[in-house]
């Protein structure tokens, strides 16, 4: 996820502070790991360097003094860029489950011991998401993000199913009798 791009998204509603541009990412991505503020005040300074936002004021009501900041037209040209753009699917296989797996094939260990375990945490998690996403009052970026993750789960166990039903052949490949 590109934080540079996230933050000129949410800029792209207006000028924000950065503390308010922390709450709004967790808001409207909440099942992503939450930004740190560090992270948010850092991602601004460059886009300020980068002529992708500017400062558009400061002001304290009577707190501390706040930082307001806007996207630029260079910003918003580069947001509509990168959000019109094709992410291309990942060229390489790198989840840590498959390389667990076949960790476990490789060593002495137990594959269908790991898989069986961690089918269930993802039937967990999906348990969770499920409950989330139906939960009264549950806001649409709250659905479509566990939607999204629900569907990667999924994908993940339709994969532990096929991969368990095959442990005997690779097993057996990677030490033939």
């Amino acid at each position: 996820m590109s934080t540079r791009h996230i933050l000129l998204g949410l800029l792209a509603r207006g000028p924000c502070h950065g503390y308010d541009l922390k709450r709004r990412h967790d808001e409207r991505f909440p099942q992503a790991r939450p930004l740190a503020y560090g992270q948010v005040y850092t991602t601004l300074q460059r886009l300020v360097r980068d002529g992708l936002a500017e400062v558009d004021g400061t002001g304290s009501d009577g707190g501390p003094e706040r930082t307001l900041y806007r996207s630029t037209a260079a910003g918003t040209e580069e947001l509509l860029a990168w959000a019109g753009g094709v992410t291309p699917p990942a060229p390489f296989v790198t989840n840590e489950i498959f390389a667990k797996v076949v960790c476990a094939i490789l060593a002495p260990a137990d594959p269908a011991a790991y898989l069986s375990a961690q089918r269930a945490a993802h039937m967990a998690r999906m348990r969770e998401l499920t409950a989330v996403k139906t939960a009264p009052g549950a806001d649409l970026a709250t659905v479509l993000s566990a939607d999204y993750a629900l569907n990667h789960l999924d994908a993940d166990l339709r994969w532990m199913t096929t991969t368990a039903a095959r442990l005997t052949l690779l097993t057996a490949e990677v030490d033939p009798a």
